[in-house]
């Protein structure tokens, strides 16, 4: 789904990442782990260019998007993001949050058809015979794309239990319930891959029981995901691959039984002598 061919990412004389490479299949559970300042971040934000890589490569979809040429948001619909600090909106209600990004597309795309279609028997009229566009069919209205919007919004909060939070602030909820919203925010784009950034570290501990659960479900309904974590526990047990970083490098990369029970690098080895 994902090759990252010899990523590299500087913020001025300060490299962090220093030639990344690795391959992130359909299905893959990929849990990232190192030491703070190892570039685990840095990585995952490069993967859907919310930092644009200083060189190298992120083919998606056989589309290079670290290509500065690239339309990067066409792609991100389908990359699905979940931050440290939640990041919703405060001035939002939690059902708005969801729908946000599903009806600003939907309207955005179903305006954009509707001005190709009008101007269309112009266009077509300057164009070549072998060159002629189609019509752009339109499906929905934008009330319709409202109203569909917010079934796939209520539906994903009764899945996580907070249906009855659709119409509060995210201030009132607790951090567990905020993460969790955050993911099925992402969700509601029918996202390809999910990329999670640490999503346990800003909770208190008896929090991240809850999130860690709705991303197991996920990894059982077979999500690609991308987790960078500290959770060592959800990494064994959850990962199909595990990746440690540090110092800009993958020093080594294992499926979780071999990379705990048997680790290879003296720096893993060392890393999980104080985490485990």
């Amino acid at each position: 789904m994902i090759d990252v061919i010899d990523l590299k990412k500087s913020f001025g004389s300060l490299e962090v990442l220093k030639g990344i490479n690795v391959t992130i299949n359909k299905g893959d559970i990929v849990c990232v782990i190192g030491p703070s300042g190892s570039g685990k971040s840095t990585f995952l934000r490069c993967l859907n260019c919310m930092e644009d890589p200083t060189g190298g490569q992120i083919i998606f979809h056989n589309v290079n998007i670290a290509d500065m040429k690239v339309d990067i948001n066409i792609h991100r619909r389908k990359m699905g993001m979940v931050f440290q600090q939640f990041n919703l909106f405060n001035n939002k209600t939690v059902i708005q949050n969801i729908m946000l990004a599903p009806v600003k597309i939907g309207v955005s795309d179903l305006r954009r058809a509707k001005r190709h279609n009008f101007f269309l028997p112009l266009t077509n009229l300057l164009r070549g015979k072998d060159k002629k566009q189609a019509k752009i069919e339109i499906t929905a209205t934008e009330q319709q794309i409202k109203a569909e919007a917010r079934e796939k919004a209520l539906s994903l909060l009764r899945r996580i239990g907070l249906e009855d939070k659709a119409d509060v602030y995210p201030s009132t909820l607790s951090g567990g319930q905020k993460q969790r919203v955050a993911i099925v925010r992402a969700l509601a784009m029918n996202p390809e891959v999910m990329l999670f950034d640490e999503p346990t570290s800003a909770l208190d501990p008896e929090m991240v029981g809850e999130v860690l659960d709705l991303m197991k479900e996920l990894a059982n309904e077979g999500m690609t995901m991308v987790v960078v974590t500290h959770e060592m526990g959800f990494a064994r047990e959850v990962g199909s691959r595990i990746l440690f970083m540090d110092g800009g490098y993958i020093l080594e990369e294992n499926a979780p039984a071999e990379f705990f029970a048997n680790p290879q690098h003296p720096r893993t080895r060392e890393f999980l002598s104080k985490v485990l």
